[in-house]
């Protein structure tokens, strides 16, 4: 019985880690994350930008849907909210489908701003904008805004 009691005692005195050890573990996992971390934001942004952009490609397709039908783009005061709903904003279109040209409501950007419209456009037609995570029109590199005029 008496070695079995030396046994226990050591093993109780072994149950733990190191400081060491530890810290060893702390350090490998803080390397990994600022080796891993850059490369998800940048992910995240590259994502966030291509999310805009597709969701103006199809405010423009259903854009082009609606002046087929009505005859003219909605105008800025009516704004992409005419896609969702028949405008009671004048001129209201005197042919309007019995469903909306979109389901649901108007979505803000991938960075919780609302889309900017203008008919007529200063590029175009119409001119469609996101204006991207700094939330003010123009920027440059990551802030640039993203428009229906930007090449895919």
């Amino acid at each position: 019985m008496k070695t079995k009691k030396k046994w226990d005692s050591r093993r109780r005195k072994r149950r733990g880690f190191t400081l060491i050890e530890i810290m060893v573990v702390v350090v490998i996992l803080g390397l990994l994350a600022a080796i891993v971390v850059p490369n998800v934001v940048a992910r995240v942004a590259e994502a966030r930008r291509t999310a805009a952009k597709t969701q103006i490609e199809s405010f423009a397709s259903a854009l082009e849907m609606y002046r087929l039908y009505t005859g003219a783009y909605p105008t800025t005061q009516q704004g992409l909210d005419a896609l969702f709903r028949k405008p009671v904003i004048a001129p209201v279109p005197k042919k309007y489908p019995p469903e909306p040209y979109m389901k649901g409501n108007l979505p803000d950007d991938p960075w919780g701003n609302p889309y900017l419209y203008r008919c007529p456009g200063e590029r175009g037609a119409y001119d469609i904008v996101s204006v991207g995570p700094d939330g003010e029109e123009g920027g440059e590199g990551a802030n640039a805004d993203i428009t229906n005029h930007d090449p895919t």
